[in-house]
């Protein structure tokens, strides 16, 4: 076993962190309804879709997908107290892709579908602060679908509406030096480890030597 080690007085240390100007947590929702036709690769106008079922996903977009769109400083008035804050105008891309489950087990794929939503936010994130979003929760659910009709390459939906859920955190940011008194960590004393003794699979005494 590892021996104990002296302890240490704290000693002031410097670090880099980011600073927490503010953090919301908040919930959103709304509906799509794409329109026209949808392209799903390998659909022919001969694809029975009678009785198919349609679910969706939805993903973050690769690219840009929240952009700031605007910051304006605002001034409100909390528990008799005049403070200004920032109101955000962002926008959140997202990407949405359809699955079509065929009555006989068969499944296509849309390509992808871009989605956007603007939103409001007020914070506390004066210029300089860097916002993140990030998702807690992110989900969709097909509402309607309407008839389906097949085409080359499409299928076109009469009454298409998608519900997407968020669940965001949503923080204001800003790299800052701190101090303070700390001790070091040490390591820990290394797990005592013992080599197994040696073992022998078991044997099957009912069928032999003594079966039989």
């Amino acid at each position: 076993m590892q021996e104990n080690m002296p302890s240490q007085a704290p000693e002031l240390i410097c670090i880099n962190v980011d600073k927490v100007y503010d953090w919301i947590v908040k919930e959103l929702s709304f509906d799509i309804s794409p329109a026209g036709s949808i392209s799903f690769p390998g659909v022919t106008p001969a694809t029975d879709l009678t009785g198919a079922t349609v679910k969706c996903k939805v993903t973050p977009a690769a690219t840009n997908p929240i952009v700031i769109l605007n910051r304006e400083n605002r001034t409100f008035t909390i528990d008799g107290a005049t403070v200004c804050l920032q109101q955000l105008n962002v926008q959140k891309n997202f990407v949405l892709t359809l699955t079509v489950c065929l009555s006989n087990g068969s499944m296509l794929t849309s390509a992808n579908i871009p989605v956007s939503r603007c939103e409001q936010i007020t914070l506390c994130a004066p210029k300089g602060t860097d916002v993140e979003i990030t998702y807690t929760d992110l989900d969709c659910f097909v509402c309607t679908t309407g008839t389906l009709t097949a085409g080359t390459g499409t299928i076109t939906f009469s009454a298409l509406t998608i519900t997407v859920a968020v669940c965001q955190s949503i923080q204001s940011t800003f790299p800052v030096t701190v101090e303070f008194l700390a001790t070091f960590c040490e390591p820990r004393a290394d797990l005592p480890f013992a080599c197994p003794g040696a073992a022998r699979p078991p044997q099957c005494p009912v069928i032999f030597p003594n079966g039989m």
